[in-house]
């Protein structure tokens, strides 16, 4: 008992943060979108039509991140110092690299996306600057990414909170600045988000390498043989899977994009609006990983036990409160977001329907968390990318290109791919095995 009570109380004082920190950045999005929304439905698909690609894009540094975070945290908890500078640089090693190559890609392919996305072509050039411009601050958002998950490693998840806060706040202030005030509409909304980002993750960097244990030197950030193979191992299997579901996001997106610019823009709206309301769960999840990384480390079976049981428990209940107020303010949270009375309406009637499923997506999301905690990422590879491609785009192309149906239907194949997940992901957590 004292062993639940001891993990309860680190679940809270690590998770707290990080809920606060996902609440007030999607607050943040939900004014940022609201101030493009107002410039109409045209700005509105120009910045949504990007943004599955930009999920896509950020599953390298997410990846990178995942295993960041479930190395340092097991280092951490075995008190190795010297293993956890050496991992920090190799870290730095791989944001600088791979951070400059994904830049580079995107800012080349950026007027191609919207082309390929389908959009019309009132819409393609503006998303194709809106890409471009958020492009340029690629390498900073993933030291944002890694940095942050690095400083999570050794229990401190207020001061990720606090550069995050301080980097949505800015870019509020920008977008009222740049958008309104400098009359740069959609261009004036990239410049804010890229110099946001940049500026996060300065700070993250800076806020990493001042933590003594995190504290790496040029020499650490040099290719290592000991190491490297160590992240490719954790953060490879991560990356394809996030990758084949963001891809799969992407395809998903495109052929809604050809439903129509009112139907894209409620879909597009109401996925915003939806992410309020499952960001808690995210936030849990991050807490979660780290905390059994730590138990790894440790050696403490029972605390990852523990971890694991309550995580999964806390998870649900939070995902069904906020299912419930999602269906209740399903149709005023639209309206924060559009002058169109038809996009409202449309985005309101596919909020109320995924709301009766967020305990199934709050599942997926903290199972996820707990095999990537331990560093076992196959499993949720395989489960991801076949749910992504055998239920959801499979069914979506179906209802769209085949049937001839609408997004209520479209919703339904969005919501058939959650469930999928979450009870594949907990089949496999109960036989014990994620892989690797």
């Amino acid at each position: 008992m004292n062993k639940r009570k001891e993990v309860l109380r680190s679940l809270i004082l690590l998770s707290v943060p990080t809920v606060i920190e996902q609440i007030m950045s999607t607050l943040m999005q939900y004014v940022d979108t609201a101030m493009v929304g107002h410039l109409g439905e045209q700005a509105t698909a120009a910045v949504s039509t990007t943004t599955a690609v930009t999920w896509l894009v950020n599953c390298v540094p997410l990846a990178l991140s995942t295993g960041t975070l479930a190395l340092l945290s097991r280092a951490n908890g075995a008190g190795n110092r010297e293993q956890m500078r050496r991992l920090a640089g190799q870290s730095a090693f791989l944001t600088l690299t791979v951070g400059t190559g994904l830049m580079l890609l995107c800012l080349i392919l950026s007027p191609f996306i919207p082309v390929w996305m389908g959009v019309d072509e009132a819409v393609q050039g503006p998303a194709g600057r809106y890409f471009f411009i958020v492009s340029l601050t690629l390498v900073l958002r993933t030291a944002m990414y890694v940095f942050g998950a690095a400083i999570r490693s050794t229990k401190n998840t207020r001061l990720p909170m606090r550069i995050n806060l301080a980097s949505n706040v800015l870019n509020v202030i920008l977008n009222y600045i740049l958008i309104y005030a400098a009359g740069l509409g959609v261009s004036g909304a990239a410049a804010a988000t890229a110099i946001a980002y940049g500026s996060a993750g300065l700070a993250m960097t800076a806020a990493a390498y001042r933590t003594e244990s995190l504290r790496w030197s040029l020499k650490d950030m040099k290719p290592d043989p000991a190491y490297l193979p160590h992240f490719g191992k954790i953060s490879l299997p991560a990356l394809a899977s996030s990758a084949a579901s963001c891809l799969g996001y992407v395809f998903f997106a495109g052929m809604v994009a050809g439903m129509g610019t009112v139907t894209f823009a409620a879909h597009s709206i109401a996925v915003n609006a939806e992410e309020l309301f499952y960001v808690p769960g995210y936030g849990l999840r991050t807490a979660t990983s780290s905390l059994i990384g730590n138990a790894l480390g440790e050696g403490d079976r029972a605390k990852l036990r523990a971890t694991e049981q309550l995580s999964i428990r806390i998870t649900l209940l939070m995902m069904l409160l906020s299912g419930i107020i999602l269906y209740a303010a399903a149709y005023p949270l639209m309206r924060l977001f559009t002058i169109s009375e038809e996009t409202a309406q449309l985005g309101a009637q596919m909020l109320r329907l995924v709301a009766f499923t967020e305990p199934f997506f709050g599942l997926m999301v903290v199972l996820e968390g707990i095999f990537y905690g331990k560093g076992q990422t196959k499993g949720v590879f395989f489960i991801e990318t076949g749910s992504m491609w055998g239920v959801r785009i499979l069914l979506t192309f179906l209802v769209v290109k085949v049937w001839k149906l609408g997004l209520r239907q479209v919703w339904y194949c969005m919501i058939a791919d959650n469930i999928c997940k979450a009870v594949l992901l907990f089949l496999l957590y109960k036989r014990g095995k994620g892989g690797c």
